[in-house]
């Protein structure tokens, strides 16, 4: 096995732990891994720094049903063909939003203080 040295610059120094796993990594792992794996992680950091990064399902469900109240619950329900619509031009994918129906559903159910 031949040894190679890298030498890199960062814009913060690394703490004794990270350039440990760093060694780790680049001992255990074959190179075209490890390239694989920086180039998805500056792409996901790229999308994150431009806003443009998708969220997750739970995320999407939770920014929809934050903070609303049980009318406003009952309104969307009453009113849900067109939520529906909204939701679809959002870009959300049907087991989405049937999960933030449910939600709706529950929170209808609940009594307002």
């Amino acid at each position: 096995m031949e040894i190679c040295e890298i030498t890199i610059r960062t814009s913060e120094k690394p703490t004794d732990a990270q350039i440990k796993k760093i060694q780790e990594c680049f001992t255990e792992m074959p190179m075209a891994e490890i390239l694989l794996g920086l180039n998805f992680a500056k792409n996901r950091w790229t999308a994150k720094d431009a806003g443009v990064l998708k969220v997750g399902r739970k995320s999407i469900i939770n920014k929809e049903i934050h903070s609303v109240t049980s009318e406003q619950a009952q309104w969307r329900l009453k009113n849900w063909k067109m939520m529906i619509a909204n939701y679809r031009k959002l870009g959300y994918s049907y087991p989405t939003i049937s999960r933030i129906k449910k939600h709706f559903i529950e929170l209808s159910k609940k009594r307002t203080r």
